[in-house]
């Protein structure tokens, strides 16, 4: 997508280049408007998944990299596939080379947490017609013991033989009834009754819960298995986040590659390196060894236990929600460790110094209906020092084991200073020559 800076002649300052690029980038997150479009099968837009490749969250990283959690997660998606029968059948597989590992944002895939995608595993499909781009996220699994924690005992890989079997064609059938589920309206609803979109999605699953369920009883399924599928939708507070980050990401696509523009398009991380992704750079990766969350543990954890920060999900903060919307959401602040509804609001508002822009659809009553905080901009994180806020559940860093808390990493500076550098050697070249 080309516009105007890119064909300005040599007389046109870099920094002039810079504003129009960035101002493109704020009209098109703008007028992005993803909206759930379906449920599909993994391996059926990822051919190669077939051939026993795993996709992972957070910038690439290798089998002998791996992290605790993720390699449970890993565990845990070959023995649900059938190619391996226990952890120790994986760890040969791993030892062998016969797993490949690829970074799920390299596909227009997010996963939360470890983020461990395999081939059978069903995945919402979201898309954005105002620019035709498209992303993909699993289905939220629920809290605590579950795969994107790294656990994999029967209980995991029977809920996700359930989601894959019962869940996912249903819900699929549903959307084929409403035909699509615009999110940006959702979103911003759920923001007014106290979600921040990420360690909060009450709201937001209730409101998407009340748009499902007309259309999953129009199928006539069995009674056991509508209730099954109810039970799990009201009991699983956290629904919504996998599809807040797949509106997030399908929304961010398309500001994905604006020459000269410096924009962050991606933040994630690997339990090992955070990442992020700038506009005018592609899908180059920029890292630095990924935080230790702080916040609450759950009774018997402590920060001892506690897995360096992992996750996709940040591309909700990337896109202005999550830490960004802490004002919104008062009643998670003591969950994640925050002192005071106080604290929250200044997270919110330290936010807008290292944005271009507010949201004009996602407002926060507390704030007298201003926007959320969006289009972070690497100029400004870089030189004001002041990094992106990131709510996260927390792992133990020991593969098996799953959630112990919930918390807030803070971006490590080292990754938007490096991005800033190549960024700068990049475009001072280009301006030189007058391209």
């Amino acid at each position: 997508m080309d516009h105007l800076p890119n064909r300005a002649g040599p007389d046109v300052p870099l920094v002039d280049r810079i504003a129009a690029a960035n101002m493109e980038a704020v009209s098109r997150l703008r007028t992005a408007a993803p909206a759930l479009t379906g449920v599909c099968v993994a391996r059926d837009i990822i051919p190669e998944l077939a051939d026993r490749v795993l996709l992972h969250a957070g910038p690439p990283t290798t089998l002998d990299a791996l992290c605790g959690p993720m390699r449970g997660a890993v565990h845990g998606a070959l023995i649900y596939e059938g190619w391996a029968r226990s952890p120790d059948e994986s760890e040969t597989l791993l030892k062998t080379g016969a797993i490949r590992l690829r970074c799920s944002h390299d596909f227009g895939v997010v996963g939360p947490m470890a983020g461990v995608i395999s081939a059978s595993m069903p995945l919402f499909e979201v898309r954005d017609p105002a620019h035709g781009t498209v992303s993909y996220a699993p289905i939220n699994e629920g809290v605590g013991v579950a795969l994107r924690f790294g656990a994999y005992d029967e209980t995991v890989i029977n809920r996700l033989r359930w989601i894959e079997t019962v869940l996912a064609p249903a819900l699929h059938r549903a959307l084929h009834h409403l035909d699509a589920v615009r999110l940006v309206p959702l979103i911003g609803r759920a923001l007014t009754m106290g979600d921040e979109l990420h360690q909060r999605n009450i709201g937001a699953t209730g409101l998407l819960f009340r748009i499902l369920a007309p259309a999953l009883v129009v199928d006539s399924l069995p009674a056991a298995t509508l209730a099954s599928i109810f039970g799990f939708l009201a009991e699983n507070d956290q629904f919504f986040l996998n599809l807040a980050m797949a509106a997030a990401k399908a929304t961010l696509e398309s500001v994905r590659a604006i020459p000269y523009s410096t924009i962050v398009t991606a933040m994630s991380r690997n339990g090992v390196e955070f990442g992020i992704r700038i506009s005018g750079l592609g899908d180059q990766w920029f890292t630095a060894p990924a935080p230790v969350p702080s916040g609450l543990f759950f009774p018997g954890f402590t920060a001892d236990d506690a897995n360096p920060d992992m996750g996709d999900s940040a591309i909700v903060e990337t896109l202005g929600l999550g830490g960004f919307a802490m004002a919104a959401a008062p009643a998670v602040a003591g969950f994640l460790g925050l002192n005071s509804v106080e604290e929250a609001t200044t997270m919110t508002r330290t936010m807008g110094e290292i944005t271009l822009s507010q949201s004009p659809h996602f407002r926060i009553p507390a704030l007298g209906g201003d926007g959320v905080p969006q289009a972070i901009d690497l100029r400004r994180v870089v030189n004001l020092e002041i990094t992106p806020v990131i709510n996260t559940g927390i792992a133990h860093r020991r593969a098996g084991v799953g959630q112990i808390g919930a918390g807030v990493a803070r971006a490590p500076l080292r990754a938007f200073q490096d991005a800033l550098r190549a960024f700068a050697s990049r475009y001072a070249d280009r301006a030189q020559s007058g391209r």
